[in-house]
């Protein structure tokens, strides 16, 4: 079978500590998203749909369940060639540590690339977005490029969560920072009034000051050989990209779609309540290049006597006499009588619960009241619950269950017994 031209790497190790709870007992990329989909679904689905079919998922941090739904979901045609191949971190003789960082990671598998393409894709596996890589891919081979990074305007208040950078008329990077903090720094890394001229920047928007990082990159296959041998550096934004700069030709991928780094609670959320919207700006509705997850071979759901809007309801689930709003439910999620849902997403749960369980049922029980929440995997609601952060809590924690940035979270497998208030 001839070589891939190009072949993706794809970065899924990350711990994820900003969005715990959901991180508590899985890693990142495993978190559920969209009602049935898994974040690592998003890379995935996008590299095979621009016919990438050699990828490798780098994963660390509580990893099995991701590792299992990897290997459930994505089992190439032998005829077609390719795979979807995990490399979790491991010790040999070379190394006995963990992945240090990105750049680490890959460097600590460089014997397993050593067949991977001319030109390598590296990607993030906690990002929601629709990218037409095939574009991404002309614009770095046009420019002769030995690195392309994928970009976005975005405001002031994101620039301390991503790599920013400067970059001349052709787009091509001079400077790059990560995550600045100084004022300094940060107003001298702002669009230039000429490059805002641009029609790759047309419809920035005067509130986009900045340029931000994707953490999606192209490498050269010897570009990125060489900089992970000539540099003891772990981490790709911080270290590799602004030693290359000099002496190699780094350009920047004005990206204008939608995309989201779901790196913290409210992003998870407002994420979310953003697909209950008529016109989501993340479509999961392509027929034509759907997001693909593992076959769960569900019933469609049951639904009685309920008043449900502007919502998403997955299949398995049973909905009894219940009012939901702005929320999306996930697989098999049981919502009993009397209970009224605003702007909740709920997660479901990974089975169907066969007894009552001495009081605590699988789902939300009957006459519960919950709003502006994230519902995590198996938990049991008792009946009469309310969850609505009456004392408005921006962060606090109470009986297992957790308020962060004024969300409330209820962690995978909690109970929370009939007549809990908060």
């Amino acid at each position: 079978m001839p070589k891939p031209r190009v072949t993706s790497i794809i970065l899924a190790g990350g711990q994820g500590t900003r969005l715990h709870p959901l991180t508590q007992t899985r890693s990142k990329p495993a978190v559920p998203i969209g009602g049935k989909f898994r974040l690592i679904d998003i890379p995935i689905s996008n590299c095979l749909h621009h016919g990438i079919r050699t990828i490798w998922v780098l994963t660390q941090f509580a990893s099995e369940s991701l590792h299992r739904h990897i290997f459930q979901t994505y089992r190439l045609d032998a005829f077609a060639g390719g795979f979807v191949s995990v490399l979790a971190a491991s010790q040999t003789t070379d190394n006995k540590g963990w992945y240090q960082g990105t750049a680490d990671a890959v460097r600590k598998n460089m014997t397993n690339f050593s067949q991977a393409g001319d030109t390598v894709l590296l990607l993030s596996g906690d990002h929601l977005y629709r990218m037409d890589f095939q574009k991404f891919i002309d614009f770095h081979n046009k420019n002769n490029a030995d690195i392309s990074l994928s970009v976005v305007p975005v405001e002031r208040s994101k620039v301390g969560e991503l790599g920013i950078m400067k970059m001349d008329l052709d787009f091509r990077v001079v400077d790059f920072v990560e995550k600045p903090k100084e004022d300094i720094i940060v107003k001298e890394f702002e669009i230039p009034e000429e490059l805002r001229l641009k029609e790759q920047f047309a419809g920035a928007g005067s509130s986009k000051s900045h340029v931000g990082s994707m953490g999606i990159y192209i490498f050269n296959k010897k570009v990125l050989f060489d900089l992970l041998e000539k540099y003891d550096y772990d981490d790709f934004g911080k270290q590799i990209i602004p030693a290359a700069i000099n002496d190699y030709r780094v350009f920047a991928y004005p990206f204008t779609g939608y995309w989201e780094d779901i790196g913290t609670i409210r992003a998870f959320f407002n994420a979310h309540i953003d697909l209950t919207k008529p016109q989501p700006p993340f479509n999961f509705y392509d027929q034509e290049k759907p997001i693909f997850t593992r076959a769960r071979f569900l019933p469609a759901a049951k639904i009685s006597g309920s008043v449900i809007n502007s919502s998403i309801i997955c299949e398995g689930s049973i909905i009894e006499d219940a009012s939901i709003a702005d929320s999306v439910v996930g697989l098999r999620s049981v919502i009993r009588s009397g209970t009224r849902l605003s702007n909740v997403i709920f997660m479901g749960a990974d089975f169907y619960d066969e007894s009552s369980n001495s009081g605590f049922e699988l789902g939300i029980g009957r006459n519960c009241v919950v709003q502006n929440a994230i519902i995590d995997k198996d938990v049991r609601i008792g009946d009469n619950v309310q969850l609505i952060n009456k004392d408005n809590i921006r962060d606090g924690e109470r009986n297992g269950v957790i308020i962060k940035d004024g969300i409330i979270c209820v962690p995978k497998s909690t109970r929370i017994p009939t007549g809990f208030v908060w």
